[in-house]
C-alpha cells in the first residue's frame, strides 16, 4: 500500500514538471513574463514558509531581505561588470548572512513583538538604501544592461527568464524538501509546537530559531536577485512595506506548513492584485482585501488544507 502512495506521488510531481517545461510553448512572451514572476514568488514564499509554516516565527519584514539580494546582483552587475548570473548565489549568501545577523536579536522575540521587529526591518530598508546612493543609486535606482540568453540559447527574453526562474524555484524546493523531512525539519516543528518541549527535549533553541531565518532569507536573496534580473531596474520603492505583508498573505493563502501549497500562494500574489485592479481601478485595495477575506473564511488553512481534504477519500482507500 505504501508503494502506492509513492507511485501516485511520483506521478503527480512528473505532471507538474511537464506543466513548467511545456508551458511557454502554449503561452504568449507576456504571459511566460508573468509566470516567471510566479517562480519568483514562488521561491520568497518557499523560505518564508520555512521560518513561518515550519518555526512559528511571523516576519513581516522579508521585503528587506529581498532588497538586500536585488541590489547585491545589481551592484555587482553595475560597479563590478561581474555576469548576472554569477551573482545569483552570492545574493542568496549576502541575504542569507543578513538573516542570520538579525536572528541574535530576534531570539528574545515572538509573536506580535517579532512581527513588529520585522516590520521595522521593512519600513527602514528603503531609507536607508536612499541614503547611500554610491552604492544603490539613491532614489533614481539603477540601471541592469544584461545581455541575452547564455550559452546560445535559442530562447527568447521572456522564455529564458522562466526557465530561469522555475529551474531555480525547483532546485531550492528539493532543497526545502530535504530541510524539512529531515532532523533540523524535525527541530523546527518541535519549536513550532512548543519552545519549552523542544527545549527540554535537548534543542539548542537559538541555534535553530537562527538557521531558520538564515535559510528564509537565503531564499528570499534569491528572488531579490531574479526579481532585478527579470526587469533589469532597482530602486528603494520597488521594496514597499506591502511586499513583505503580501508574501506574508501568500504562505498564509498556500498554507503555513506545506511546501505544495506555495504555488497557489505565489499565483495569488502575481495575479489577484492585477485583477483587482481591472475589476476596479479606482479602490482595487478593497477588492483585494475582499477576496483575501473570502479565502481565508472559506479556505482556514489555506490550498494545502483544502487539498488534504479532497485527497483524503483516495489516500484513505489506498
Amino acid at each position: 500500500m505504501p508503494r502506492i502512495g509513492l507511485v501516485v506521488r511520483a506521478l503527480v510531481l512528473l505532471a507538474a514538471l511537464g506543466i513548467v517545461v511545456l508551458l511557454p510553448q502554449v503561452i504568449s512572451g507576456f504571459r511566460a513574463f508573468q509566470f516567471a514572476n510566479v517562480g519568483i514568488y514562488f521561491i520568497a514564499l518557499l523560505g518564508l514558509n520555512v521560518l513561518t509554516g515550519y518555526t512559528g516565527q511571523i516576519s513581516l519584514g522579508h521585503g528587506a531581505f529581498i532588497a538586500i539580494g536585488a541590489y547585491t546582483t545589481a551592484a555587482l552587475v553595475v560597479h563590478q561588470g561581474v555576469r548576472d548570473l554569477w551573482t545569483i548565489p552570492v545574493a542568496g549568501l549576502v541575504a542569507g548572512v543578513a538573516g542570520l545577523l538579525f536572528g541574535f536579536p530576534a531570539l528574545r522575540l515572538s509573536g506580535v513583538y517579532l512581527a513588529l521587529a520585522t516590520f521595522a526591518l521593512a519600513v527602514a530598508t528603503p531609507s536607508v538604501l536612499k541614503r547611500f546612493e554610491g552604492f544603490s543609486g539613491g532614489s533614481g535606482g539603477l540601471f541592469l544592461n544584461l545581455p541575452a540568453a547564455p550559452f546560445g540559447l535559442p530562447l527568447s527574453e521572456s522564455d529564458w527568464l522562466y526557465y530561469l526562474a522555475w529551474g531555480i524555484a525547483i532546485a531550492l524546493l528539493v532543497g526545502a524538501w530535504l530541510i524539512v523531512r529531515g532532523r533540523v525539519g524535525r527541530a523546527f516543528r518541535a519549536i513550532r509546537e512548543s519552545e519549552v518541549a523542544a527545549v527540554s527535549s535537548g534543542i539548542n533553541l537559538a541555534l535553530y530559531k537562527t538557521l531558520a531565518f538564515g535559510i528564509s532569507a537565503f531564499y528570499a536573496g534569491i528572488a531579490g536577485s531574479l526579481l532585478v534580473i527579470s526587469i533589469a531596474f532597482v530602486n528603494p520603492d520597488t521594496f514597499p512595506i506591502s511586499l513583505s505583508i503580501l508574501l506574508l498573505t501568500g504562505v498564509v493563502v498556500g498554507g503555513l506548513g506545506s511546501l505544495s501549497g506555495v504555488v497557489v500562494g505565489a499565483l495569488f500574489n502575481q495575479f489577484l492584485p492585477i485583477y483587482a485592479q481591472r475589476v476596479s481601478q479606482q479602490a482595487p485595495s478593497v477588492i483585494y482585501g475582499l477576496v483575501l477575506i473570502a479565502v481565508m473564511f472559506l479556505l482556514p488553512t489555506g490550498a494545502a488544507g483544502l487539498l488534504r481534504r479532497l485527497l483524503s477519500p483516495l489516500t484513505r482507500r489506498l
